[in-house]
């Protein structure tokens, strides 16, 4: 039989059985494309010419999982279900994938081998097998692995080893019992769907929920929720007609989000580099010592640091010598000639913006001045007559310093940290032309999962509850006083190898604003820019898994509500809505420098509107 034939048996025998394992004999079963549901229809990858066992059981694998989704998930039970927080929605999509699958692998062994050879494929393509942080293992995949050892009975499979030695230890100790529970109410979605609520509260991501939120604001904010919470009944109301049309709309795009998680390639970090680094701190770094830490002993959910003597706020020229830093600096300017046109037409842009509310006007008709060529008529005429003359005045544009925090963590390594500095070069240049006083900040830490304040914590025998546990690094690329001209080498240190590390942003942000009320300037702007979560391994498996992201959101809340610093986010490819008031979220790294410039154009514009 030819290799053609072959395949072409092969797709009829994989679409027969997914119409039969979805419980829908109309179902069309395409090929050609990446494994999806679309209304009415499943499209799956083409089969290899020359296809093995192993590329069988994989396609069928695909098959079985979007099958399974159309046979035992209610796409109206589970939007009404989801939280609003975007990492509680992952959890719960994942989670309800895991259900779907568990229940066919439990009913079905030969689709059980199946699924488990498509998820040993994504993990392998996922480097799940080398995961070694959690910037490299989503915590809602490691769930999604539990809830299937559970409901199956079967192991996660090896290649997923290493996402699972990061999180088993904290989500079996965290939530153990509540993992069990949502096993056990597996075959009821919607109960399924609140015990993955308590889960999560497990987890101490209840922020995610909405529940804190809506408890402190039911009295203020009882209209809004009304509102929000009506409008997903009036998307009901229009698929009531045709239940199945509905569930097909949510399938499709939840199945969209499957299909990109199945098939999309990533690498795993390198978490052995280590940092370089004198053990002790040079006499031109500060001890980074916060003034909010909380005493031993009270609430042991409360943020608290274990030793801030290994911390430090270093310049950047002190990180290394000056022939390197130049060094690293000409490979940023090679780069900056291929971003430096697009980047440099958005910064004169917002230079005309702040330059045309910095122009001066002028007083007319006064007693004294200079004379008004406009009333030279009249003066001729009547050499005495009053009100002739003119002033120039300034108008009211408030001194103001901007602050760019930049997220300095390994997940920024390559095009993301190249492009951040390359816009704060830019903006930093553009906003000292027009007369406002630019700091620039990085935050990462000395070590990956941990330096030498965990080797302190183990020395001590690991006490409960030890609150943060790596050494923070604070990095000063540009003073607010000091000019561009003579700091510019210093952001060429964000290419230095090794220097990208872990990120704990709630202090970092402490450190930044504390930094930004010691200024005189009458306007204050921190702009913070990240792409993703707090992450430092050694803190969060000491502590619960939401400890840092928990302490993030309390500092944003207190900036935010309590100073008059104004604080703005951007988020390269994740979502920082969730976070901060002030925000935006990007997708491609390209899209920073105009998401930047326009965020400080806004704030400027809604300050001479005021």
């Amino acid at each position: 039989m030819s290799d053609a034939s072959s395949a072409d048996q092969f797709r009829r025998a994989l679409s027969a059985a997914t119409r039969a394992i979805s419980h829908d004999r109309e179902l069309d079963v395409k090929f050609g494309g990446d494994a999806a549901l679309a209304r009415g229809k499943v499209v799956l990858p083409n089969p290899p010419e020359k296809m093995t066992a192993e590329d069988a059981a994989r396609l069928r694998g695909k098959a079985d999982a979007l099958a399974l989704r159309l046979q035992l998930h209610n796409s109206k039970s589970h939007q009404s279900a989801l939280p609003p927080g975007a990492q509680a929605r992952k959890i719960f999509d994942a989670a309800e994938q895991a259900r779907v699958e568990a229940l066919g692998a439990r009913a079905m062994r030969g689709v059980a081998d199946n699924l488990d050879a498509a998820l040993a494929d994504r993990c392998r393509r996922e480097g799940w097998n080398h995961a070694e942080d959690r910037q490299t293992a989503p915590l809602e995949d490691a769930i999604s692995m539990l809830v299937r050892e559970r409901i199956t009975g079967r192991p996660a499979p090896d290649d997923a080893k290493g996402l699972m030695q990061v999180w088993r230890e904290d989500l079996e100790s965290h939530a153990g019992g509540a993992l069990d529970a949502l096993a056990g109410a597996a075959d009821d979605q919607s109960a399924y769907a609140e015990a993955l609520r308590q889960v999560i509260r497990d987890l101490d991501l209840t922020d995610e929920l909405g529940e804190h939120d809506q408890d402190e604001d039911d009295t203020d904010d009882s209209e809004d929720d009304a509102g929000v919470e009506q409008e997903p009944e009036a998307g009901e109301d229009d698929t009531d007609s045709d239940p199945d049309q509905g569930e097909d709309e949510d399938d499709a795009a939840d199945a969209k989000g499957t299909a990109a998680d199945t098939d999309d390639i990533h690498f795993a970090e390198d978490s052995q580099t280590r940092v370089e680094a004198d053990d002790e701190p040079s006499e031109t770094q500060q001890s980074a010592k916060p003034n909010w830490v909380s005493p031993p002993g009270e609430d042991p959910n409360a943020y608290k640091v274990f030793t801030t003597k290994f911390d430090e706020v270093i310049q950047a020229s002190d990180l290394c010598d000056v022939s390197e830093l130049n060094r690293l600096r000409r490979t940023l300017d090679q780069h900056l000639k291929g971003l430096e046109s697009a980047v440099g037409r958005l910064a004169n842009r917002l230079q005309r913006r702040l330059m045309a509310q910095q122009q001066r006007s002028w007083s007319f008709d006064l007693e004294e001045g200079q004379l008004d060529p406009a009333r030279l008529p009249r003066i001729i005429m009547d050499p005495m007559m009053p009100l002739s003359f003119k002033m120039e005045k300034d108008t009211d544009f408030r001194d103001t310093v901007v602050t760019l925090l930049l997220d300095n963590s390994g997940s920024m390594r390559g095009r993301p940290i190249l492009v951040a500095a390359a816009c704060a070069d830019i903006l930093a240049r553009t906003l000292e032309r027009c007369g406002v006083k630019t700091e620039i900040l990085g935050f990462t830490t000395r070590a990956w999962k941990g330096g030498r304040s965990k080797e302190e914590w183990l020395s001590q025998g690991k006490p409960p509850h030890p609150g943060r546990l790596n050494d923070l690094r604070h990095i000063i690329y540009k003073a607010a006083d000091a000019p561009w001209r003579r700091s510019r080498s210093n952001l060429g240190l964000m290419l230095r190898d090794g220097l990208l590390k872990e990120n704990i942003d709630g202090e970092a942000l402490l450190w930044a604003h504390k930094r930004l009320l010691a200024r005189p300037e009458q306007r204050r702007i921190m702009m913070v820019i990240s792409d993703g979560a707090p992450v430092d391994d050694g803190t969060q498996s000491a502590n619960s898994p939401a400890y840092l992201e928990k302490h993030l959101r309390e500092v944003i809340t207190m900036i935010e509500t309590k100073s008059d610093v104004e604080l703005l986010a951007i988020g390269i490819g994740h979502d920082v809505t969730r976070y901060y008031r002030k925000a935006v979220t990007i997708v491609d790294v390209e899209q920073l420098a105009g998401a930047m410039t326009d965020q400080l154009a806004a704030l400027f514009e809604e300050d001479k509107r005021r």
